[in-house]
């Protein structure tokens, strides 16, 4: 029984920034080799990714951010930020594309055709609104929530974030929703400088969101013991559907930060949240690839969260 789809689409490959970047284009394929040494393809749902539709952007996005970023892809020119996101021609259609795949996701697990995916160029968890950041034009996080809360009405969703940096595009657009159970784990200090632990949300969202900072080179036992925290925060409320950012950036030896998760880590948390969903009845979790600037680590990190997601399954069915 293949219950977990698998985005691997070349065409995902497109959303990257040239070879000089960080968040280059070969990232896609250090997933993908990695992916297929395993064999894993075998054990999982092949799938393609789609575009969305701008109205369907714009259940979180401005419009007139979304027109900004497609002239920018028309030229080709400039930055998308202040610097650090450069524009390229077709990088609407390459976002759109990202966007597209987490929601045509969240679609086919909420109407029963697989349990649980996992998209590896996804997670792009600091796009604001109104605004891109960090590598991330639209928030494919952030609209697939959306799409969850006003398509399939749902109440409780679960939102946790093991990237090495601070998924802020998410919390600060959803710090005041009560829908959302947020939990994130991230380094500091370290960009984008948010995150605390007394970021506890807001207004009918206060109390339902968690952040947990950890020191430059903490490993797997720094994380085993925030993790349990986040996990016994989300499991309390019992969640309809779960969301994983699984960023490979806080692996050791990535070159934009400085923890010093093994795999075990992002196995760790794939296998407890899917165990999570099992156990509530529903399957239903997205794991969305993230961050990730070692091309080695990317391959060992998304595959451990492949491998964890089909053991608990296997368990549960044993």
């Amino acid at each position: 029984m293949k219950r977990l789809g698998v985005y691997l689409d070349e065409r995902l490959a497109a959303y990257g920034f040239g070879d000089d970047h960080p968040f280059n284009n070969h990232r896609f394929d250090a997933f993908k080799q990695a992916f297929l040494k395993k064999k894993l393809e075998s054990k999982v749902h092949l799938l393609k990714g789609k575009s969305c539709l701008r109205e369907e952007l714009e259940s979180f996005h401005s419009s007139d951010f979304i027109d900004f970023v497609i002239k920018k892809s028309q030229t080709g020119e400039g930055y998308l930020d202040y610097g650090d996101t450069p524009a390229f021609k077709g990088v609407y259609e390459a976002s759109c594309l990202v966007v597209g795949s987490a929601l045509d996701a969240v679609d086919k697990i909420m109407n029963g055709e697989i349990d649980q995916a996992f998209i590896p160029i996804a997670g792009l968890h600091h796009g604001y609104p109104n605004s891109v950041a960090g590598f991330c034009v639209f928030n494919d996080c952030g609209v697939a929530i959306k799409v969850l809360e006003n398509k399939y009405n749902l109440k409780k969703i679960a939102y946790v974030d093991i990237d090495v940096h601070h998924g802020d595009g998410v919390y600060y657009a959803f710090e005041e929703d009560p829908c959302l159970i947020y939990g994130d784990i991230h380094q500091s200090p370290l960009y984008p400088g948010s995150g605390e632990y007394y970021e506890r949300g807001k207004g009918p969202g206060h109390g339902l969101k968690l952040n947990i900072s950890l020191f430059p080179g903490s490993g797997d036992d720094a994380f085993m013991q925030a993790f349990q925290t986040i996990f016994d925060f989300v499991s309390k409320h019992e969640p309809e559907f779960v969301i994983l950012q699984c960023g490979a950036d806080s692996l050791k030896d990535d070159p934009l930060a400085s923890l010093a998760y093994s795999p075990k880590a992002h196995f760790h948390a794939a296998k407890s949240l899917t165990t999570l969903v099992h156990d509530l009845g529903h399957k239903r979790l997205l794991a969305l690839g993230g961050g990730g600037y070692n091309l080695e680590n990317i391959g060992k990190a998304w595959t451990a969260v492949i491998e964890g997601i089909l053991q608990s399954s296997a368990d549960h069915r044993a």
